[in-house]
């Protein structure tokens, strides 16, 4: 079977929010794309490079990779470093 990464998507930079973050997505590797000679464009005759499943946790992302015999890589978020900032902040020291 195809190889699989399963991971939690980064938030997009038109974004503000953590919106349409908490979903864990399998998404499968793609082999080969090969570039399109009349448009130029990046093709593939792969069609799992088109499949993107969604799951709620994480747990059930691994269990569907295991049940279904899929080799996968999981790729663990990174912790966000979060800075609290005031306004007032700029007027001390």
């Amino acid at each position: 079977m195809k190889k699989a990464k399963i991971y939690k998507p980064n938030k997009t930079a038109m974004q503000s929010g953590l919106g349409k973050t908490d979903k864990w997505i399998l998404e499968f590797e793609v082999e080969d794309p090969t570039k399109n000679p009349l448009m130029g464009w990046e093709s593939s005759s792969d069609t799992y490079s088109e499949i993107k499943l969604e799951f709620s946790t994480k747990e059930l992302a691994i269990n569907y990779a295991k049940k279904k015999k899929i080799d996968f890589e999981l790729i663990e978020p990174k912790k966000r470093k979060v800075i609290k900032k005031s306004y007032a902040d700029n007027f001390l020291n």
